[in-house]
């Protein structure tokens, strides 16, 4: 018999796993535990928490449970105050708020900030505050990021995709992607480099593909054009 359970962490002590087992000893160390064991309620309960247990059978009719330790969390690792997405979740919140004020302490002095429908990016801290506070003033604080999905495994470079909605009903054209580099200064995390994608309201289709193609061609026909771009 093998079978597997996943958690986040080890929570339970060997000595409170003994409800949940029919033999009265075992040993433990740090990655395993030798006993025989049944699946019950009160057993599910204990072992939620267990990152990864397999147990498998023996012929003296035992069973080695082996516990795998969960992957090490990055928050907090280098002093700072949160892990990148914690940061990234913070910096949408405060859009939302229109709390410019805590937004300011999660972007560097030096970040570079692009949104690819303007044509250049913004420098520096004072120049992301200034474009999100024209942005904030420039519509209804009913409409609203709502993140769809970020990753966590890396405090340094976070991606996240959103869209927007109008008083919790999904906004026309407004979906979107946006990637962040973050450091540590000063003991904080902030982010130090933003890109946004924003949907287009005109979706070209193959279109698209054929324009590209076009001007992939007179590049190949014509590669003095390359320097004009």
């Amino acid at each position: 018999m093998t079978s597997s359970i996943s958690s986040s962490s080890l929570r339970t002590s060997p000595s409170s796993l003994l409800p949940c087992l029919n033999q009265t000893t075992f040993s433990y160390s740090n990655s395993t535990i030798s006993s025989h064991f049944i699946s019950t309620p009160t057993t599910r309960k204990h072992l939620a928490p267990l990152s990864k247990l397999r147990i498998s059978s023996s012929e003296n009719n035992r069973s080695a449970v082996d516990v795998v330790s969960p992957p090490p969390t990055t928050s907090n690792a280098d002093g700072d105050d949160g892990g990148g997405a914690d940061v990234v979740r913070r910096f949408y919140d405060g859009i939302n708020g229109r709390d410019l004020a805590s937004v300011e302490e999660l972007i560097a002095d030096d970040c570079v900030y692009e949104d690819l429908i303007f044509p250049r990016p913004f420098l520096g801290r004072k120049a992301t505050l200034d474009f999100f506070k024209k942005f904030s003033d420039s519509i209804s604080s009913d409409l609203q990021f709502v993140i769809d999905d970020i990753s966590a495994e890396d405090s340094s470079a976070v991606g996240v995709t959103w869209h927007l909605e109008w008083k919790g009903k999904p906004f026309p054209f407004s979906k979107g992607c946006s990637f962040y580099k973050l450091e540590v200064v000063n003991g904080k995390r902030q982010i130090t480099y933003g890109r946004d994608i924003v949907e287009p309201a005109f979706k070209p289709g193959e279109t698209a593909l054929a324009a590209i193609g076009a001007v992939t061609w007179l590049l190949q026909q014509f590669p003095q054009l390359a320097d004009r771009l």
